[in-house]
């Protein structure tokens, strides 16, 4: 069997991509270049066969995922379980801001401790069980379709640590780019990774903001 087909895509760059800010269940615009880079998935996916458009809740996801709907002809279906992880405190934030006021919460975010819960939002382990739920749900309501997934550079994140057998913990040695499409596979109950950061509808784009 095909089994169900997941395009899973980061959002477009954001202004506070650029500003470095931790952004998670907080929202920020799409930058200049973001609005560019959906607009070149719109047409890419345009070209595309695929049975549904679903989004994560958050305007970023949302804006990218209005792009290609545009070109495709698809409702964009909202879905909350695909936002980034939640980063509580630190949402807002840039780097050097966290350092001077919550150091120590930062310094454990990067270790990584799976279970270290930050104050106000999840858990690593939090995020990766939801997101990669998320995920299977959608694989198996839609079974043995294609489905487009506009998400967030963690969400993706989990979702390849998942498909390929890595610990949630493991420290990362893949990029995860702005407007990537990103190809996997659901059959048998078991995921499989396709196609990783395939950013040819960008020419000149540059995609590799940090995903928090």
């Amino acid at each position: 069997m095909p089994g169900t087909r997941i395009i899973a895509i980061r959002h477009g760059e954001t202004e506070w991509n650029l500003q470095g800010r931790f952004q998670g269940h907080k929202d920020s615009p799409l930058s200049p270049l973001g609005r560019a880079q959906a607009a070149a998935l719109g047409r890419r996916l345009g070209a595309e066969t695929f049975d549904l458009l679903y989004s994560s809740d958050l305007g970023r996801a949302l804006d990218t995922a209005g792009a290609i709907a545009r070109h495709s002809g698809h409702t964009v279906q909202a879905d909350a379980q695909l936002r980034e992880r939640h980063f509580g405190i630190l949402e807002g934030l840039t780097e050097s801001e966290i350092i001077a006021q919550h150091g120590d919460t930062l310094e454990r975010l990067r270790r990584p401790e799976p279970d270290f819960r930050i104050p106000g939002g999840e858990s690593l382990r939090d995020a990766y069980d939801r997101c990669v739920s998320a995920f299977t749900r959608l694989a198996l309501t839609h079974a043995g379709g294609t489905v487009v997934a506009v998400c967030h550079g963690g969400v993706l994140a989990h979702l390849y640590q998942h498909a390929t057998a890595a610990p949630m913990d493991t420290p990362r040695k893949f990029a995860v780019l702005n407007a990537s499409i990103n190809r996997f596979r659901f059959a048998g109950g078991r995921w499989r990774l396709d196609d990783w950061g395939d950013v040819a509808h960008l020419d000149d784009c540059v995609a590799n903001q940090p995903d928090h």
